[in-house]
């Protein structure tokens, strides 16, 4: 499924996390944009099997783009491994953690770009700093976008941890570079109208759209249903 990355939707698209081919079904029959294969027991960038990643993409059926994780890569030498491991799943993007110092080495990016052309999508731990050179630095070597979440899922989401205007930075610096953008990090939907105003290409959900919020429970469609209508309602009033 071909996605363009600029420019960004008046309103964003909706991303989903899910464990399973169960959740995916669900996620993309109610309206998910892209279903995001994770496992939420080892982290918050755990990676899936190759078997549930297949599974989960037989069930989305192309109804939404896919993308799976491929985890927290040690240095640089495990950036590229971890990307090569998960680079003959047949989802659209590949997502792979990347820490402050494997941004500032442009040999470790394009390594890992490499290793699955036009499908890598870097993540950026809010915990650790977003700094205005990190969207040129990932375009340069190649990667597809870049998504800002939070590693420690203790409660605080990510408005508690990064400012608004660092955020609109590294949006707007996505854009210029021509990368795909997400925000994501133990959102709510009440979330999605204050953090709409950075023009995210998506937002990005797992716990916020859980039973009782707790990301390791199972997903609620009711409150995917929420989060989809109020995605719904910032493009009808965008439009208007």
């Amino acid at each position: 499924m071909s996605i363009p990355s600029v420019p960004s939707p008046a309103a964003p698209r909706l991303l989903v996390s899910v464990r399973d081919a169960a959740e995916a079904a669900l996620a993309a029959g109610a309206g998910a944009d892209l279903v995001d294969a994770k496992d939420p027991d080892r982290g918050a960038l755990g990676a899936l099997s190759e078997a549930t990643v297949a599974a989960i993409l037989a069930a989305v059926d192309a109804r939404a783009a896919t993308s799976a994780v491929a985890g927290e890569p040690e240095d640089a030498a495990d950036l590229a491994r971890r990307v090569a491991a998960f680079a003959g799943t047949a989802a659209d993007f590949l997502k792979v953690a990347v820490p402050p110092d494997l941004r500032r080495s442009p040999t470790a990016l394009a390594a890992a770009a490499g290793a699955a052309p036009g499908r890598l999508i870097a993540v950026l731990f809010a915990e650790d700093g977003v700094g205005p050179e990190d969207p040129a630095a990932l375009a340069a070597a190649g990667f597809v976008g870049a998504m800002i979440d939070t590693a420690g899922k203790d409660g605080r989401r990510l408005p508690d941890i990064v400012a608004p205007a660092t955020l609109s930075a590294f949006c707007a610096g996505c854009r210029a570079g021509g990368l795909l953008t997400g925000l994501a990090g133990s959102l709510r939907v009440e979330d999605i109208a204050g953090l709409a105003v950075h023009r995210p290409d998506y937002l990005g959900f797992r716990g916020g759209l859980c039973r009782g919020g707790d990301r390791r429970g199972g997903l609620d469609p009711v409150r995917i249903d929420a989060a989809v209508a109020a995605l719904r309602a910032l493009g009808r009033r965008d439009a208007a």
